[in-house]
């Protein structure tokens, strides 16, 4: 889905999880991005999904998920009544997540997220799962409402890590961010070569807060916690 010259798959290491992973991308999302984490998040994991929509509430696909007694489904959403990876044990984690744990994503701007968890009303029932975050988010080429958002391939990468040191996953997530760093270093070089007709010479490599997201919420990155 991208040109030759900025194609990331050579990159692509595969990772094969215990977690199911469901992606669920807004229609916008699907359409015009790009850059999109989502597409590049489920390239990178072998046990996911991208389901495209909106309202998810009659989707046969997530229904047939969430009515199959052998799941446990969860939603990756922030809230006071979330179960914090962060803040578990062990035991406590996998008591919780089960066997065959399903963890769905809404994949979208902060507001197409909330209208899509809005209308969806079979997603408003399942448990929810968050964690606390203290790293800021390296996609700087996008805008979120603070540097601690996160994109979606950055939240899958630290719910695995969690899930690893809570013994859910084994999975190796070394080189799991490797695809989306390549693509920021791409567009940073695009962006400060003089040479490029979108040259700018008061860009800047550091990350800084997200400052423009009050002023246009629609060049927003997708589902950030």
């Amino acid at each position: 889905m991208r040109p030759s010259s900025t194609c990331i798959c050579k990159h692509i290491n595969t990772v094969k999880t215990k977690t199911r992973f469901i992606i669920l991308m807004h229609p916008k999302e699907y359409k015009k991005e790009k850059n999109g984490t989502g597409y590049m998040t489920n390239l990178q994991l072998e046990n996911s999904e991208i389901i495209v929509g909106v309202d998810f509430s009659k989707n046969d696909r997530v229904n047939e998920i969430l009515t199959n007694e052998e799941i446990g489904s969860f939603l990756l959403y922030p809230g006071r009544e979330s179960f914090n990876l962060s803040q578990r044990k062990g035991s406590e984690m996998n008591s919780f997540m089960g066997k065959n744990p399903h963890l769905f994503i809404l994949d979208g701007t902060w507001p197409c997220a909330r209208k899509m968890l809005k209308l969806s009303t079979n997603l408003q029932k399942l448990n929810r799962v968050s964690f606390d975050n203290s790293i800021e988010s390296k996609f700087i080429i996008k805008q979120q409402p603070e540097a601690l958002c996160l994109s979606t391939i950055e939240s899958v990468y630290t719910v695995l890590n969690l899930l690893k040191k809570g013994g859910v996953e084994q999975c190796d997530t070394a080189d799991f961010l490797i695809p989306f760093e390549k693509m920021i270093a791409h567009q940073l070089n695009y962006i400060l070569n003089p040479n490029n007709k979108n040259y700018s010479s008061t860009a800047k490599r550091e990350i800084g807060p997200k400052t423009m997201y009050k002023n246009n919420k629609e060049r927003n990155v997708v589902f950030e916690l």
